[in-house]
């Protein structure tokens, strides 16, 4: 498969003055015995040393290189990965793990003069097992690619987040990601059977595998799922398949009111109908993603034909006092939920343009999103504040908000401000910091906040198995300072 590429690339002349290789000779040295295969030229180490954090873009299109990691190295196994974290530990060095470095909240953005830690040549498909229905794969397995593999066989993972084509499974994992058919195959934490983790030290440890639950004290896989490799570097994992589905309908409707629409799902879902795709959106995103003027509603369903009819025929009765639309909008969605192409020229351009994904009681939620929408709307220079509802559980839901502004000057204040608004807001009524981006570092500094009293048993955690404070420093306000 063909790497992706980044929101935007930087101008050919970028690196002619680039800093010589900051990883040290004797560390370089211990690689090369290893048989570790890296890399520390000045485009490749400048690459690694950014994701598809927002406040970076304005940086790459001027040529500016926000940090230099000292090396990118690439691990083609477990093994090589052991190596790696063994010497890393021997010098004190940083390494970050990198998939496809799709995080957009600077997850992935490796430290200066750390190592890149590379997990994209991690890249096999290793088994498929029909009559259990699960697979076993590599974390640098990208989403397509696992996709095909397990499809060859009548599967699917049914994990497809808006960074489908660009993450890797272990960013998945690591991330405590959600695709956008949630609601039908789970989160990623409901999809993870067994992983393989190496630790700072270097040693190799199995989690879960077994069977599909166990009651053996915690389940210590959990812990991995979202450390965003704080507390170590996933290298397989085992996840759980569905059949690949046989059926498909698809439906659209308008309400008068977001909290109207709202409600409908919070119905919908407390039937227990869980449609693939139940996507809420207000009356600015209604207009400027389909044309519509009211807040339109998007399901979408497939699997089984019994089971797909019957939630279907639940959502049709929860929105009988809605408008229904032409059923086309789905397809619209579906042709561009993945598109992010305008983000980059954007921020080139002054602008200061993102999402905040955040989660709630469906109780709470129609407070948290007056708030937040107000809160964005009072800032001088906001040109855009919306919301959309985009994942639904029996008791809550995630809220999408998106804000754009174009301010005089100051582009990393104003939106390190915004973020401060939102989160302010999310956090005073109760709501999860984080829905399915994770925290990286741009929102590290609210995590001791959003954890209240069990931030400091994560940071035991941390200094238990990462004393040295390697492993991705900076992110979940762990073992560095927050952005």
């Amino acid at each position: 498969m063909t790497r992706p590429t980044m929101p935007n690339e930087y101008p050919a002349d970028s690196f002619q003055d680039a800093p010589q290789s900051l990883a040290s000779p004797a560390l370089l040295e211990d690689l090369t015995s290893a048989g570790i295969d890296f890399d520390v030229s000045a485009e490749v180490r400048a690459d690694h040393g950014r994701d598809w954090w927002p406040p970076s873009i304005p940086d790459v299109a001027k040529g500016q290189v926000p940090r230099w990691p000292g090396v990118v190295v690439r691990p083609s196994s477990s093994d090589d990965v052991s190596r790696i974290l063994t010497i890393a530990s021997k010098y004190h060095v940083a390494v970050t793990a990198q998939g496809g470095r799709s995080s957009v909240v600077g997850g992935a953005v490796a430290p200066e003069g750390g190592i890149a830690l590379d997990m994209t040549g991690l890249n096999r498909v290793l088994d498929v097992d029909s009559v259990s229905g699960t697979v076993s794969v590599e974390a640098g397995v990208f989403g397509p690619d696992l996709e095909r593999a397990v499809a060859a066989t009548g599967w699917t993972v049914g994990h497809f987040p808006q960074s489908f084509e660009l993450a890797t499974v272990g960013g998945w994992i690591a991330c405590r990601g959600a695709g956008q058919y949630s609601n039908r195959y789970g989160k990623i934490e409901d999809i993870v059977r067994g992983l393989s983790v190496v630790l700072a030290s270097g040693e190799k440890i199995e989690l879960g595998g077994r069977a599909p639950r166990q009651a053996v004290g915690p389940d210590l896989m959990q812990l991995f799922v979202g450390s965003e490799g704080a507390l170590g570097a996933i290298t397989r994992a085992t996840l759980v398949l569905h059949p690949a589905p046989k059926s498909e309908q698809r439906a659209a409707y308008s309400f008068a009111s977001f909290d109207d629409g709202l409600d409908a799902c919070r119905r919908i879902m407390q039937r227990d109908a869980r449609p693939a795709v139940l996507r809420l959106y207000d009356e600015s995103e209604s207009q400027r993603n389909f044309n519509v003027e009211s807040c339109a509603l998007i399901v979408l369903d497939e699997g089984d034909s019994y089971l797909v009819e019957a939630t279907m025929r639940i959502v049709a009765e929860e929105c009988t006092g809605a408008t229904e639309l032409d059923v086309n909008l789905v397809a619209r969605w579906l042709e561009h939920r993945n598109d992010v192409g305008a983000l980059a020229p954007l921020w080139a351009r002054g602008y200061v343009v993102d999402t905040i994904e955040v989660a709630g009681a469906w109780a709470t939620l129609p407070a948290m999103r007056r708030a937040v929408i107000d809160g964005l709307q009072q800032m001088p220079g906001i040109l855009v504040a919306s919301v959309h509802q985009s994942h639904a559980y029996l008791d809550g839901a995630c809220l999408y908000f998106t804000f754009a502004a174009r301010p005089e000057d100051d582009l990393t204040g104003f939106y390190r401000r915004a973020w401060d608004c939102v989160t302010e807001e999310v956090l005073g009524h109760g709501g999860a910091l984080s829905h399915h981006h994770g925290v990286g570092r741009n929102r590290a500094r609210f995590v001791p906040e959003a954890l209240g009293s069990g931030f400091s048993v994560l940071q035991d955690l941390k200094k238990l198995l990462d004393p040295d404070n390697i492993m991705n420093p900076g992110v979940l306000g762990l073992g560095g300072a927050p952005w």
